[in-house]
Order: structure tokens, then C-alpha cells, then sequence
């Protein structure tokens, strides 16, 4: 923990925006270097303008790669483009809108020229596919809750969701391609037409205006819940307010500022400045409200794209993420009467196994899947998966109906359910999911990073069950061995090993030369230190062998 963690920024922790954008407009990415050539990972292209890896010369080739991918798969619809907060999502933005248009491709962009959170883009996409043939995709100019250097871009195809492997794939090997060839096949249009060719759509309204079909907002209004939502500076700043406005709802917007270098945020707990609504540190400020008596029954936060959610309630604090998503899956199933009684659940293999047992006690069936929220969309796209949650604060679910909603994480809807939980029970999402402890277990969960070269990562990355000498862990018969995920038989990239009552996985980081140890361990704290120190031995002997 950084000695200053959950304090308010200074000025000395803040970016300097001129040279931020500066570096945008100058620095050309040398493409020996790995950290500055086009990745997409499992949220799209991040990185830093000061550090060469999120530049103009990257947009502009990914813009042109996205324009040629979408007209080789036959995609003519409408492009919908959405951006965040962030100091380097405007000049991305207006990057892509000149790239786009000067392709021919019909862009939509947001009607108030304001931001877009990541749900309303895919709420948008899916809307339109459903009522026209020609199908709509989507771009968001976002990094999510990375600190405020950062810049990111994201292509969510006609299915709504984040892209799969196959699409990002050809999209950055094109995009690389482009950049070393000097960006000479790149198409580009001064933004002045650009931004007049381009098309408009009221992201706001159309999302707002939809969620009775998914929330039962007059249950929340009729028992009078009082919310506080904080959007931490992100995309649904505008978007809370009108929530209130239009649905007639108890909600303060607590914090309605914007900026980009984020000068009203608490530090994150390695000291950085993070929107990350699932740490206790950067939610301090809306922690402190809830705890100097600010008279709501949950207050809320969200991301800067508003894909994840925070949950404080008044007798827990912020909710623990995998508590939150069992005490939703709980809720939902049993007051989702629409739902038929063969939709199934969505799980990261890395989330909490008190959801297993939820799922179980549901006469559910369980889908585990690995680490991206690309694994849930078919299931969410044709209603066979109802809901589809990441230990990382993220998830989403069906309509009240039955149908899709999202197939991207959304933030927004979740905290709206933490509402809804409330005023049908009258206890609060913790108190909800004290009851499940008290019916399952109450399981201790953390993660841990651990040292690992390069090599030890990809080695890591392409282990075999038979890798693992171990019988047992923590004391108990091992019960599994994975390295593919059990629901879609997908790599995990790593290692996961079961007992009945714990398990670990270990997974590469993809930006640093660690590996990342989940564990959990439904004997307490002690017991998960055990499993914990016993997973550091068998991945180490693993890579060894």
C-alpha cells in the first residue's frame, strides 16, 4: 500500500495534460519495441502517448484496419462511436472520425457532443441490429479505469461485445502493417468534414429510456431507495442525473465534476490515480460520505466508461466484487420469472466459487469461461446465459423478458440493481449476501502477484495439466487440474487447481513481468495463506519442468 493510498490527489501526481497531447500529435512509435506497436488485449489497444504506445500514428492505422476489417466481413450498417473522459480520447476521437469518414464508413457519434459510456454503445449496436438487416458495429475511444496517461480504443463488432481473438488479431496485424509502411494506405479527411459528415444519435436517451425493459425501476421508486451516485468523473456524468430526471428516482449525483488529469480523485492503492470503482482506495471519497451519514440506502460508483461498478451500502462499506456478483446472481434468479428455467450463468474462472455453489443451490447450470468478457456474449446474444459476471467488478444480464440487453459489461445497470435488490427485500446487496454465507460458506479470496521472466510467462501460458506433480493442496485431494476453461473448453492462458473447498490460478500479466496468483478458500484466511504459499510451489516447479 502506497503510505498516501485513499488520500486526494496533489498536484505533483498530476499528468501534464499539454504534454500528454503533445506527445500525441509527435512521437512516432518505434515498432522494434513491442510495448509500442498495436495490442489488443482483452479491452483493446491501451497505452501512453509519453510512451509511444498510444500515438496518432496508432489510431489513424487502427481506424483504417477497423474500416477495412468491418468491409471485408460484409459489415455496412452504421459505426457507432462513443469516448470517454480521458485527455487522450478527444484527439483519438477526432483521429478515427477523419480516418472513418474518409473510408465511406456511416459514423454515429453522440448527439450532445457529449461522453459515451462502453453499456450505451453496445446497448446501441444491438438495438439497431435487431430492426435492420444492415448490421451496426461499434468504436470506443476509452481505457477504461487506467490512470489518466493513458488512451485506449476498442472494437465491439455487430454481436454488441467486446471483439474476439480472430477480429482484434487481423485488426492489429493490419494495423502494425500500416504504421510500418509509413500509414500510406491511410485515408484521412480534415476533422472540419469529417465531424459534419458524420451522423448523430442520442446514446443518452435510447439507453435511458430502455431500462424499465430490464430493471424494475417502479420498485425503486415506490420504496423510496435513496441513492448516491458518484461517477468518479467518468462517461455516465450526464447519464445518472437524467436517470433521476426521467424514471422520477430518490438518486444524487454526489460528484458531477470532470477532468481529465482527475485532480478529485483519492489515490489508488499503489499510488496512482486509478477510476477503479472495485478499490476501497479510489472510492474513498464516497466511502467517507457513506460513513458521515449521508442518508442513502446504496450509493454507486463507476469507471471512466461506466463498464464496472462499485457497491457501498450502509453496513458493509464497498462490497467486496464477488460478493456482489453472487448476491445479484441470487437476486436475479429468483425475481426474473421471464427467464427460463435453462438460461445458465457466467462465471471467470478467477471469480469467486461461492458463485458455484449459488449456481448449485439454483439448480443452475454453470458456465466457467476464462478471463474476458468476449466469452459471454453468444450466451448473451441468444438468451441461454443470464448472466455473466468478472471478479473485476463487471458484468451484465438479460432483459426482463429474456432477451439481450448488453453484451458488453455494464456499470450503470448493475448499480441500478443494487437499488432494485433493495427496495424488493428491504436489505441491502451485503445484507443479501451475509444470508448466502450464513447458507454456503463464507470464503476468504485475494490476489497475489508473483515474480516471472518473459519466458516463465509464456511457459506459464502453455502448461499441461500433466505440468502439475501435486496431489494435493491446502491439505485436500486436488479435484482439477485446468488449463482450459470447463464451459467452453477455451485456453485460460495458465493454470487453475481445485480442492472441494479452495482453489488457485495462476495467470501471466500481460504488461508486467509478474504472474498474478488468484485463491480462495472457504476455511478462512489462514487456509487461503497456505493455498496461496503452496500455489508460488507448484507453479514454480511447473515452470521448471
Amino acid at each position: 500500500m502506497h503510505d498516501r493510498a485513499g488520500q486526494l490527489a496533489r498536484p505533483e501526481d498530476l499528468i501534464d495534460l499539454d504534454a500528454l497531447l503533445g506527445a500525441y500529435q509527435t512521437i512516432r512509435p518505434d515498432m522494434s519495441d513491442p510495448a509500442q506497436r498495436v495490442v489488443f488485449g482483452t479491452s483493446g489497444h491501451r497505452g501512453s502517448s509519453l510512451d509511444g504506445a498510444f500515438n496518432q500514428t496508432h489510431i489513424l492505422a487502427i481506424a483504417q484496419s477497423i474500416a477495412e476489417y468491418r468491409a471485408a466481413q460484409g459489415i455496412t450498417g452504421p459505426l457507432f462511436v462513443g469516448r470517454d473522459p480521458h485527455g487522450l480520447s478527444e484527439p483519438a476521437w477526432r483521429t478515427t472520425l477523419e480516418v472513418l469518414i474518409a473510408n465511406g464508413v456511416e459514423v454515429l457519434i453522440d448527439a450532445r457532443d457529449g461522453f459515451t459510456p462502453t453499456p450505451a454503445v453496445s446497448h446501441a449496436i444491438l438495438a439497431h441490429n435487431r430492426i435492420n438487416t444492415r448490421q451496426a458495429d461499434g468504436v470506443l475511444i476509452t481505457p477504461s479505469h487506467n490512470p489518466p496517461r493513458d488512451g485506449g480504443i476498442k472494437y465491439n463488432p455487430p454481436s454488441g461485445g467486446p471483439a474476439g481473438g480472430d477480429a482484434t488479431g487481423a485488426i492489429a496485424a493490419r494495423a502494425n502493417q500500416l504504421i510500418e509502411n509509413g500509414n500510406k494506405d491511410v485515408r484521412r479527411v480534415p476533422f472540419a468534414k469529417a465531424y459534419a459528415e458524420a451522423g448523430r444519435f442520442d446514446f443518452l436517451a435510447a439507453y435511458i429510456d430502455d431500462l424499465p425493459s430490464v430493471l424494475d425501476l417502479n420498485i425503486i421508486r415506490d420504496a423510496g431507495v435513496r441513492i448516491g451516485a458518484d461517477p468518479l468523473g467518468g462517461a455516465a456524468v450526464d447519464y445518472w442525473g437524467q436517470i433521476a430526471d426521467r424514471h422520477r428516482l430518490n438518486l444524487t449525483v454526489v460528484n458531477e465534476a470532470v477532468d481529465p488529469r482527475w485532480a478529485f480523485m483519492p489515490l489508488d492503492a499503489d499510488g496512482k490515480i486509478r477510476m477503479d470503482c472495485s478499490s476501497p482506495s479510489a472510492m474513498a471519497n464516497l466511502i467517507r460520505i457513506m460513513q458521515g451519514g449521508a442518508a442513502y440506502d446504496v450509493a454507486t460508483g463507476n469507471d471512466a466508461d461506466a463498464d464496472r461498478h462499485g457497491i457501498v451500502t450502509p453496513d458493509s462499506g464497498l462490497m467486496n466484487p464477488n460478493h456482489f456478483l453472487a448476491a445479484a446472481i441470487a437476486y436475479l434468479f429468483a425475481n426474473r420469472p421471464g427467464w427460463g428455467a435453462d438460461v445458465a450463468v457466467g462465471k471467470t474462472l478467477v471469480s469467486s466459487s461461492m458463485i458455484d455453489r449459488v449456481v448449485a443451490g439454483l439448480g443452475r447450470r454453470l458456465l466457467e469461461v476464462p478471463v474476458g468478457f468476449k466469452y459471454f456474449v453468444p450466451g448473451l446474444l441468444d438468451g441461454s446465459v443470464g448472466f455473466g459476471g468478472e471478479e473485476s467488478a463487471g458484468a451484465s444480464f438479460l432483459r426482463r423478458d429474456g432477451t439481450v440487453w448488453s453484451t458488453d459489461k455494464d456499470g450503470i445497470l448493475l448499480c441500478l440493481l443494487a437499488a432494485e435488490i433493495q427496495g424488493r427485500t428491504g436489505q441491502s446487496a451485503s445484507q443479501l449476501y451475509t444470508g448466502l454465507t450464513d447458507q454456503y460458506g463464507a470464503p476468504a479470496y485475494a490476489r497475489v502477484d508473483a515474480p516471472a521472466t518473459r519466458e516463465q510467462k509464456a511457459r506459464l501460458g502453455a502448461l499441461s495439466p500433466a505440468d502439475v506433480a501435486a496431489k494435493t493442496l491446502g491439505g485436500e485431494p486436488i479435484t482439477a487440474i485446468l488449463t482450459k476453461a470447463p464451459g467452453n473448453d477455451e485456453p485460460i492462458g495458465g493454470l487453475k487447481v481445485t480442492t472441494a473447498n479452495a482453489w488457485f490460478a495462476a495467470r501471466p500479466s500481460g504488461t508486467e513481468d509478474v504472474y498474478k496468483i488468484y485463491a480462495e478458500s472457504f476455511h478462512g484466511p489462514d487456509h487461503l495463506a497456505q493455498v496461496q504459499a503452496e500455489a508460488r510451489d507448484v507453479v514454480a516447479t511447473a515452470l521448471k519442468g
